[in-house]
């Protein structure tokens, strides 16, 4: 099978895994106690006036009714209004989508600057003085909740030294990179430990491996062994947990986002669970499932080009 009839089937296959999750999410949320009219209107309303709103609303028709016309608006790409903000989901998430998604740009390639050299140097210079501090340390990182090293981070670099801004997201390219690089490295150093580990592992194997011996018998040098021959290999495994890491990330953003005041989409979606504004936590959910959907994919494809060992089937 070829690469593009791969991602083609790959693609036909997210229908009905995006199918399911709207059932899931739609079943989900009113089952969940409370309706948004009760919480719009606060706990004085009457019954008459949440009765009044549900049907303004149509939350008062059978579920099965409710989902067919969620559906029926899906097909015409309306994800609705929201019944908090009383704006298109749409615009409302187009913005929030765009924070997360630079903030887990940002933490991705922090997440490798970090990773991949010491990685490297880790497994070369396995059981050494540096192998021992870069495992040693970085486990520390790792084991400490986000939200406390967000906040050591804001202490030190923000407010002691202010090389950081304290909050927000900035104004223009550079003003969001400047702003989202605590974020960021805040994530990324929870992550790298990971990934580090298993690039260890993964080289290490293939350092062992018969087509090393073979290509250092051929007189190749030490540098050209090790970039060309044993990182390319060795590359897969962390390619994984990189791709599983960003799906995370894409739904594990929301403390951070909390703690450095990111308008980000996480933060929206928590929001709007609370507040049962139905139409935003569904459309919400549906695109971070379409979104990890497609990062699995990107990273299944990146393998054929890494291992051309690697069929599609």
């Amino acid at each position: 099978m070829s690469r593009g009839t791969y991602i083609l089937r790959r693609l036909v296959q997210m229908i009905p895994v995006l199918i399911g999750i709207t059932i899931i999410v739609f079943a989900m949320l009113r089952l969940i106690p409370g309706d948004p009219a009760t919480t719009m209107l606060g706990p004085r309303a009457t019954q008459e006036a949440i009765a009044r709103l549900n049907h303004q609303m149509g939350l008062d028709k059978p579920i099965v009714v409710q989902y067919f016309y969620y559906v029926r608006n899906l097909m015409k790409l309306d994800l609705g209004d929201s019944l908090r903000y009383k704006v298109p989901v749409s615009s409302l998430i187009a913005r929030r989508l765009e924070v997360s998604l630079s903030l887990v740009l940002v933490t991705t390639v922090l997440t490798v600057l970090i990773s991949l050299p010491l990685g490297i140097l880790a497994a070369l210079r396995k059981d050494g003085l540096l192998d021992n501090l870069v495992r040693s340390t970085l486990m520390v990182t790792m084991v400490m909740p986000s939200f406390w090293l967000g906040i050591m981070f804001l202490i030190l670099f923000a407010i002691k030294f202010r090389v950081f801004p304290v909050a927000g997201y900035g104004d223009g390219f550079f003003g969001h990179i400047y702003h989202l690089i605590l974020p960021g490295l805040t994530i990324a150093l929870g992550l790298a430990p990971i990934l580090i580990r298993s690039l260890r592992s993964s080289i290490l194997e293939t350092l062992r491996a018969d087509f090393t011996r073979t290509a250092r018998a051929k007189g190749l040098n030490e540098r050209t062994v090790i970039v060309t021959h044993v990182l390319r290999n060795a590359l897969i495994a962390p390619l994984t947990l990189m791709g599983i890491s960003i799906g995370f990330l894409m739904g594990g953003t929301v403390i951070v986002e909390r703690v450095f005041a990111l308008p980000g989409a996480g933060a929206l979606l928590v929001d709007s669970i609370i507040a049962r504004d139905y139409p935003v936590v569904q459309a919400a959910t549906l695109i971070f499932a379409a979104i990890i959907i497609m990062v699995n994919l990107a990273t299944d494809v990146v393998y054929s080009f890494l291992d051309p060992r690697v069929q599609f089937s």
